[in-house]
């Protein structure tokens, strides 16, 4: 039997489908822009549509600028910086969700305090102590001070808590440690979190724009976003070109959400928060 049609659904449906049109204007509008000439996009001639699509922009963007390297400089990064803040939050995570120790609350609680101080505020002591260490003009300067998340630890524990302590007892009486233990069946249990977790984390670090700026002025040490500053010149800006690699900057972002789209969902619905 044919399902009734429900005007209250078909309403919701089409105010949804308004606002992903609204949200995905931006990115159609730069890939249409990159297929454009530099005069066009200044004059606005072309409308909304190239009127003769052109690669130009892109093979710009291989031929006048190290864009591979930037490529693999952010990838490295980013990779390492997902990897290790996973791996960070969620043995945190586990130690206090399933373990009780003197000022477990206190030093979580001050955890969860730097969650809310902004960036700019240690800014100048963070690159102090990054200038100090030699580490200026180094891919190291993006990656250390970003190793561990406060909003990681705060996810990973409300994922584990909901683990049952039952199922921990009897892998310890089977002979299994803590360590042990948390690789083999708390990581597997928290996959969908760390999914998450992981996407939301590449993404911030492949998107870092403002403390590259600051620690890297090598040319060789750069990462993608500082690209969009290497493609603006001194008395005109090459739209096109910009726009260029912009889109190359955000395939990658892309490639990695459809892959692990399906844990991704599952995490935000499986987090565990009460």
């Amino acid at each position: 039997m044919p399902r009734k049609f429900n005007l209250w659904e078909g309403f919701t449906i089409a105010v949804l489908a308004v606002i992903a049109c609204v949200m995905l204007l931006p990115y159609v509008w730069m890939v249409l822009s990159s297929l454009k000439s530099n005069m066009d996009i200044v004059s606005g001639s072309a409308g909304f549509l190239p009127s003769k699509p052109s690669l130009d922009g892109y093979r710009t963007v291989f031929s006048e600028a190290p864009f591979v390297t930037w490529l693999l400089n952010s990838l490295m990064t980013s990779v390492i910086i997902t990897v290790v803040t996973l791996f960070t939050s969620a043995l945190a995570g586990y130690v206090f969700a399933k373990h009780q120790f003197r000022g477990k609350k206190l030093l979580f609680i001050l955890i969860l305090a730097t969650m809310m101080i902004p960036f700019q505020v240690i800014m100048i002591p963070t690159y102090l102590i990054t200038a100090e260490l030699g580490l200026v003009n180094h891919l190291l300067a993006i990656i250390l001070p970003n190793l561990v998340s406060s909003y990681g630890v705060f996810l990973a524990k409300q994922f584990i808590e909901e683990i049952p302590q039952e199922l921990l007892e009897a892998a310890r009486m089977d002979g299994s440690g803590e360590f042990r233990l948390m690789l083999r069946i708390v990581m597997p249990l928290i996959l969908p979190m760390l999914s998450a977790l992981g996407i939301f984390t590449f993404m911030n670090s492949w998107n870092n724009y403002l403390w590259p700026l600051i620690v890297l002025n090598d040319e060789s040490k750069m990462t993608v976003p500082l690209a969009l500053v290497y493609f603006n010149g001194t008395h005109q800006v090459n739209y096109n070109v910009v726009m260029s690699a912009a889109v190359l900057i955000t395939i990658p972002v892309i490639i990695m959400f459809l892959i692990f789209q399906k844990q991704f969902i599952k995490g935000l619905a499986m987090t565990g928060m009460k």
